[in-house]
């Protein structure tokens, strides 16, 4: 078996269905297996699979056991010698997987190679490639900076300003489609269970660079990734936020010190206080300039992640309990 596309599903059947149309085109010179996890949603997935895609190997899980622990439980039945970890959201154009497939095995030395993404609307998805987080970037990481210094080595988006459609390599890509060699992918111990969402792919691309493989971005395989298919709800959204920065403080410990992890839940606090503070600030203009603006969802994010780094929301230290 060439290759074993794992999509883990959590209450995105319409999004699912149209990511499984879109694989035939960009596999017809591999061998291929799909096998799809439902993360304890039962959002009717199963009925869908069995009478459009009976070929999809199915694995319900009675629970929402996360990013990681889904795809590891895939994983565990699979049999190719490359694995694609697919988001259900996204719809493959043209020869893509083949695209990051044949350049994977070609190069000896890599482990994982990661795709061009783009928005709904055709618009590239700077996130399918990014430099591993600092305090630094962390809170410098804001649209307006982005836009206005693109080529910045503290983003690591260097790859897409480049001409061009040859492969090159980057510190991270995104796990929304992320294929790894199987070999590298066991021998880094999979992905870590100790997130429930958020950071599992920059974990896995740092725990291969500090293995010595690389990481390319291919920009001639190119994929949709409509993103948000599940978290349009202001609760999920607070929640995403939340879950979010827990992540990125675990990723911290884990990869560099409990101290660090302190140092960036301090950094965190400060940069939410202010941001709530300017919205307090302007939130009289925009109610009399802007009504849609000043309904944004931005006051709940930034207060949960205020109350977060401060101390609160402790339901989001137990994977358990860390459901939307």
């Amino acid at each position: 078996m060439d290759l074993s596309i794992i999509i883990v599903n959590w209450n995105s059947r319409e999004f699912l269905r149209k990511a499984l149309a879109s694989i035939p085109e960009s596999t017809s010179a591999l061998s291929v297996e799909i096998i799809v996890i439902d993360s304890g949603s039962f959002d009717g997935c199963a009925e869908m699979l069995r009478q459009e895609h009976p070929q999809v190997r199915f694995i319900q899980a009675g629970k929402n056991l996360g990013f990681a622990r889904a795809n590891n439980a895939a994983f565990e039945v699979s049999r190719g010698e490359v694995l694609l970890f697919l988001n259900p959201d996204t719809e493959v154009i043209g020869a893509a997987i083949e695209a990051l497939y044949w350049q994977l095995v070609n190069t000896p030395d890599a482990a994982i190679v990661g795709p061009k993404l783009l928005n709904s609307d055709g618009s590239v998805q700077d996130t399918c490639v990014r430099a591993f987080p600092t305090i630094l970037n962390q809170m410098l990481d804001c649209d307006w900076l982005r836009r206005r210094f693109p080529g910045a080595r503290l983003w690591g988006k260097q790859a897409l300003l480049r001409p061009g459609r040859q492969a090159c390599r980057v510190d991270a890509v995104s796990g929304a489609c992320l294929m790894i060699k199987r070999a590298p992918f066991e021998a880094i111990g999979r992905f870590s269970t100790d997130y429930f969402m958020y950071a599992e792919d920059m974990a896995l691309c740092l725990k291969a660079a500090r293995a010595g493989f690389g990481i390319c971005f291919v920009p001639a395989a190119v994929v949709v990734h409509h993103g948000g298919a599940s978290s349009s709800q202001a609760r999920v959204n607070t929640f995403s936020a939340v879950m979010a920065v827990e992540s990125q403080w675990r990723f911290f410990r884990n990869t560099r010190s409990p101290r660090y992890a302190m140092l960036y839940r301090a950094a965190l606090f400060g940069a939410s206080a202010l941001r709530v503070g300017v919205l307090l600030l302007i939130w009289p203009l925009q109610a009399l300039f802007d009504r849609r603006a000043a309904r944004s969802n931005a006051w709940p994010k930034w207060l949960a992640r205020l109350r977060w780094a401060a101390g609160g929301e402790r339901w989001a230290r137990n994977d358990q309990e860390a459901q939307p």
